[in-house]
This record gives C-alpha cells, structure tokens and sequence, in this order.
C-alpha cells in the first residue's frame, strides 16, 4: 500500500509531465529468431547412407587428425594444431550417446558461429573404452565438423588442453 508521503513526492517528481501522443511512439519490433533448416526424410536418409560408406580416416583411440577447408592456407591449419589460436569456448560430449552427441555439437558450432566466436575447444574423448569398433565419438566429431560451413579447419589438440581426445575447431566469422 501506498502511503501519502509517497503520494506527494511522486506527484512532485512528475509535475508538469505529459503523456506521449499515440502517433508519437514508436512500435518496438522484437529481434527475428535465425531460421534454422529442418533436415527431410531424403536428407537424413543421404546423411546415414554417406556416413556409413565414407571416404573416413580409420581414427584409432589416440590418433590425431586434422581439417582445412579448400582455401584455407596450410600455415593456419599449422596455427591451429600449435594452439596458437585462444580457444573462446568449449563445448565436452563426455558420456553423451551418438544422436545427443550430435545435436549437442550441432547446436554448439551454431551458436559459436552466431556469437562470432574465431576458436573453440570440443572434447570428445579417446575412445579408449569404445571397444574393437574404435572411438565413436572421435569419428562423429571428424565426420560432422569436416561437412558443415561454418568450420574452418580443425585439428587435434595439444596435450595441456586434451590431446587426441579433444579438437580445436577454427570457425567462419560472420
């Protein structure tokens, strides 16, 4: 409840105050969400057919790999693999199953790209309990990173910051 004291000096602070005219206000528009692409039945069944059939590096637990896009000059994806570049985020799919670990990464790298970040750090893991199939995450991590645009180059990272069982990731700015 309101009391008089502060009746009056509300009144006192807007003496003499008007109210805006309707056709002097401006409408606040909100900002428009990014749209996003839904992915089809045909493309998703494209996506497994190509994912299962390849051409994928044979990555075992402690392999390093590396990426670079067609025109990205050999001297940035060296760059990359010294950890010359600072790392601006991470993003860790420990314990995540392959369809969690992707949309998880997925959303990630668009996000990144969305705040215009340059460098980010992914940890998968290396795979050392994955059984004789290989590292699973490992591979998701080269097979998704290697397709989608707004990825650079990436490469395996140094050992202070997680060696074959994580990747640094060089992302497109916007």
């Amino acid at each position: 409840m309101i009391d008089e004291e502060d009746r009056r000096a509300f009144a006192a602070a807007t003496h003499g105050v008007r109210p805006v005219k309707p056709s002097d206000r401006v409408a606040v528009k909100s900002p428009r969400r990014a749209a996003r692409a839904t992915i089809s039945r045909a493309d998703e069944a494209e996506t497994l057919r190509e994912s299962l059939d390849g051409p994928w590096p044979d990555l075992a637990a402690g392999d390093d790999f590396a990426f670079r896009q067609p025109g990205v000059p050999e001297t940035v994806l060296r760059r990359l693999r010294r950890g010359r570049y600072s790392i601006e985020d991470e993003c860790d799919l420990h314990g995540l199953t392959r369809a969690e670990a992707q949309a998880v990464l997925r959303d990630f790298i668009v996000e990144c790209s969305e705040l215009g970040l340059g460098c980010v750090r992914i940890i998968h893991g290396k795979g050392t309990r994955s059984g004789p199939a290989g590292p699973v995450l490992k591979h998701l991590v080269y097979r998704c990173l290697s397709r989608w645009d707004e990825v650079l180059a990436f490469a395996a990272a140094q050992l202070k910051h997680g060696g074959s069982g994580a990747v640094y990731v060089l992302l497109r700015r916007r």
